[in-house]
């Protein structure tokens, strides 16, 4: 009896007021939310080409303005200094106002307000980029 109330209460336990660090978003939905706000500024694909902003592919784990070398000399200095390392979390607050999150980038985007917005484009950045 012991042994089957251990089984049942640790993951219980280890559940009860857990919330997730990103909820997951759906990336068909984001793929559209990309296309129609950040396309036209970011490609995604490997060896993409930089447009206003840089290249996205191989963002996860990257350290924020380090990353694209070939993107090197327009990343404001606050963006290189940061330290950021791109993940979920980082991106979340990034996407909710990169101004906000990082005051003297160069990014000229107001951000997603709705946050299943920027799970959506996190869950689309995520299967395309790594």
């Amino acid at each position: 009896m012991k042994r089957i109330l251990a089984t049942f209460a640790l993951p219980l336990a280890l559940t009860v007021g857990a919330t997730p660090g990103h909820a997951e978003g759906n990336a068909v939905t984001g793929k559209d939310t990309f296309i129609s706000r950040c396309w036209s500024c970011h490609s995604v694909e490997e060896g993409g080409r930089d447009k206003i902003g840089p290249n996205l592919f191989g963002l996860f784990g990257a350290t924020a303005g380090q990353r694209a070398a070939s993107y090197e000399s327009r990343h404001s200095a606050e963006l290189k200094k940061s330290g950021i390392v791109w993940n979920e979390e980082t991106l979340d607050k990034w996407l909710a106002g990169p101004e906000k999150f990082v005051p003297g980038t160069k990014m000229p985007f107001v951000g997603f307000p709705k946050k299943t917005d920027r799970d959506d484009v996190i869950a689309y950045l995520k299967s395309v980029t790594q």
